[in-house]
């Protein structure tokens, strides 16, 4: 009888989330400076009726981490999110970085997650509205706002922000957005017309000479050619266009340094000082020498496509699926320079073991050119091993070629699948969520006489009264009472005071 007395003193009840729990106190003890290592009858959330100690915690989470108190092992729930377990490992004061290893590619998932979501946020790829104090904040006015000064320039530059940079804050900004995009085109499809030999006008020179008889005549030559006239208005209008939206945005921005250092604007300013430098120099040197090689520079105007990812959501998760799949770009990369290397030199030996009148390889450096062209699985056939060494060579060229560039692909599919996905989770929410209200924890009331926590049922967790009131209403009863009985009974504060002791 005392040892079944003795084994019942050993174990403790714990009931976590309306789920009872039971195990030995030397259990609880194995992993100490932990909450349930320091469990004793004075907490607050023991019942002394019960017997039992109440946690309003996950039960779900709490039966593995009562499992790591027995055997260890600590690991992951499947049906529990991530930032949750992590919450409840927090409250019972256990490591997170003790998950065992079959759980934790599961368990870091939301890891990467709540990465997505971070990046995401900075892609600012969502449509709602923001708020009058979410404006305030992001233009540096906050404190205006909240004492109601704002003036007309700060009520009106977050609208015309919104109207030339936010193409779905309104219909409006659509509109603008439509009218951007068209220039955009119009002036890419104008560029890459002007070239066209049909689309040019040759420039017509007399020449004259001397005849045989010294006598003077003249003959029509043509010189060069220049694009029409037409597409010089074109490249005005549209211009002028990118001109005024620069200027308006960059008045309007709510950070002028970030407006400036920004990717996007900065090829923007490129294009459009490139085509003011033309217009000059063609004014003032007209019949200028190597013209050609400034009309190679303004092929810039061509990356004012990227100007669309303002327009488009996908292309910014194109861009930044790239940018995620750095690492495995650049292992591509070094890869891919390492087999050209490799198959360009043994290509140029096998070429040269047998006899071989028409060897395409005289150097190295040819072969290079020739290895990128296989290992891309392009082929242009300008240049063909003509040994069976060689041929062998270029065989092992392909494959390692196809395999060197199909390694990281799924990589890169997976990166922009798990953005894209998130994207469209992330617009299919609901705009408006149910809030939940913080409750503030139930304090235990006093009994008449009690002091301090350390007498009567202190520490118990017991609400002796659910409708007890509390220190400062009872003190605030006691007051009016005595006001009463002193105008009552005709005598002062202090005789009141001694009839509600009294009572």
């Amino acid at each position: 009888m005392n040892l079944i007395n003795m084994d019942s003193e050993n174990r403790v009840v714990l009931n976590v989330g309306g789920i009872r729990h039971e195990t030995y106190k030397a259990t609880l003890k194995k992993i100490p400076a932990t909450r349930l290592s320091r469990l004793t009858e004075a907490l607050a959330n023991y019942d002394p009726i019960l017997n039992e100690y109440f946690f309003d915690r996950h039960p779900g989470v709490f039966a593995q981490v009562l499992n790591y108190y027995r055997t260890g092992k600590l690991h992951y729930p499947t049906d529990v999110c991530g930032p949750l377990f992590e919450e409840e490992l927090a409250f019972w004061g256990l490591d997170s970085n003790q998950v065992e290893p079959c759980c934790w590619m599961t368990y870091t998932q939301h890891r990467n997650t709540q990465e997505t979501l971070a990046v995401l946020d900075r892609l600012d790829l969502d449509t709602d509205k923001p708020s009058e104090e979410e404006v305030a904040r992001k233009f540096g006015f906050e404190e205006a706002y909240v004492k109601g000064h704002v003036s007309w320039w700060q009520n009106m530059k977050p609208q015309i922000w919104s109207l030339f940079d936010e193409p779905y804050s309104s219909n409006a900004a659509k509109v603008v957005g439509i009218i951007s995009v068209f220039f955009i085109c119009v002036s890419i499809v104008s560029f890459c017309l002007k070239t066209h030999p049909d689309m040019r006008v040759p420039v017509i020179k007399n020449i004259s000479v001397k005849t045989a008889n010294q006598s003077s005549d003249w003959y029509v030559d043509k010189e060069e050619t220049n694009a029409h006239l037409f597409f010089f208005y074109i490249e005005c209008v549209c211009n002028a266009w990118f001109t005024i939206e620069i200027l308006i945005r960059f008045i309007s921005s709510p950070s002028k340094l970030r407006f400036i250092i920004s990717s996007v604007n900065i090829i923007d300013y490129i294009a459009t000082l490139s085509f003011f430098c033309d217009l000059m120099l063609q004014k003032l040197i007209p019949n200028m020498e190597n013209a050609d090689i400034l009309e190679f520079f303004s092929i810039i105007r061509i990356m004012r496509l990227f100007k669309l990812t303002r327009h488009s959501s996908g292309l910014k998760i194109l861009i930044q699926t790239f940018r995620a799949s750095a690492k495995e770009l650049t292992l591509l990369v070094f890869f891919l320079v390492l087999g050209i290397v490799i198959f360009a030199s043994l290509v140029y030996y096998a070429e040269r073991i047998q006899t071989n009148p028409h060897n395409d390889f005289n150097s190295i450096p040819l072969g290079l050119w020739w290895a990128l062209v296989t290992m891309t699985t392009v082929g242009y056939g300008d240049m063909t091993p003509k040994t069976y060494i060689g041929m062998f060579v270029g065989a092992l060229c392909a494959l390692a070629g196809v395999l060197t560039i199909a390694l990281p692909v799924p990589v890169i599919v997976s990166n922009f699948t798990m953005y894209y996905s998130h994207t469209q989770a992330r617009a299919k929410l609901p705009k408006k969520r149910r809030r939940v209200l913080p409750v503030e924890p139930a304090r235990p009331a006093r009994t008449p006489g009690q002091i301090g926590p350390g007498s009567g049922n202190a520490g118990s967790g017991k609400i002796i009264g659910s409708n007890a009131p509390s220190t400062n209403s009872m003190d605030a009863n006691i007051r009016r009472m005595n006001a009463a009985n002193a105008k009552n009974l005709g005598g002062g504060p202090k005789m009141g005071m001694q009839k509600i002791e009294n009572f």
